[in-house]
C-alpha cells in the first residue's frame, strides 16, 4: 500500500535523490543536458531544498511502498496567488509511473488546500511536458495561463499554469 508521509529536513535526501533520477528522463527531449543540471543543481541542493523548507515555507511529501520511496510533491498554501494552494514540485520515480502515486500525492494536497480554506490548485508545469498535461488534465486541472519565467544563467522556464477549482 501506497504510504504519504511529510518530510522531515532529514528526508530531504530522498527528495534530491528522487529528483536526480526522475529529471534526466523527464526533461531530455525538453531541456538541453545545461539547462537539466543547471536547475538540478538550483532547486535540488541540499541547501535549496533546506530553504524552501525553512524559509519559503514549502512543505514536501514524500510517497513510499513498503519503505521505498517512489516519489515526492512539495506544496505551499496560501500562496502569493492567495487563496490558491501551489504544487510547486511533483517527481515520480519513472519505472513507478502508473500506480497511482502522483493522483495520490495531489489528492493529499487537495484535501491540506481544503482544510486551510483554500479554494484552488495550481502549478507550472513545461509548456513541452505533454504527457504531464494530459495528466493533469485528468485530474481536473485546466490551463489558466502561460508564463516565461528568467531563472538566471541564460535560462527560462516556459510554462503553462495549470489550476483547480477545489469543491
Amino acid at each position: 500500500m501506497i504510504e504519504i508521509i511529510e518530510a522531515t529536513l532529514e528526508d530531504l535526501i530522498q527528495v534530491r535523490s528522487i529528483a536526480l533520477q526522475t529529471w534526466p528522463k523527464t526533461f531530455s527531449n525538453i531541456l538541453t543536458l545545461d539547462q537539466i543540471e543547471y536547475m538540478l543543481n538550483w532547486m535540488y541542493s541540499p541547501k535549496a531544498l533546506e530553504s524552501q523548507v525553512l524559509e519559503k515555507q514549502h512543505v514536501f511529501l514524500l510517497a513510499k511502498e513498503e519503505g521505498k520511496y517512489l516519489g515526492f510533491c512539495s506544496y505551499e498554501v496560501h500562496s502569493k496567488e492567495g487563496m490558491k494552494t501551489k504544487i510547486h514540485k511533483i517527481y515520480i520515480l519513472p519505472e513507478t509511473q502508473g500506480k497511482g502515486v502522483g493522483k495520490k500525492l495531489i489528492g493529499q494536497v487537495e484535501q491540506i488546500a481544503k482544510a486551510n480554506g483554500d479554494k484552488y490548485l495550481f502549478l507550472n508545469v513545461n509548456k513541452y511536458n505533454q504527457s504531464a498535461i494530459d495528466f493533469y488534465g485528468h485530474l481536473g486541472f485546466y490551463e489558466a495561463y502561460r508564463e516565461v519565467i528568467d531563472i538566471g544563467n541564460g535560462f527560462v522556464m516556459d510554462d503553462v499554469v495549470m489550476e483547480k477549482k477545489l469543491d
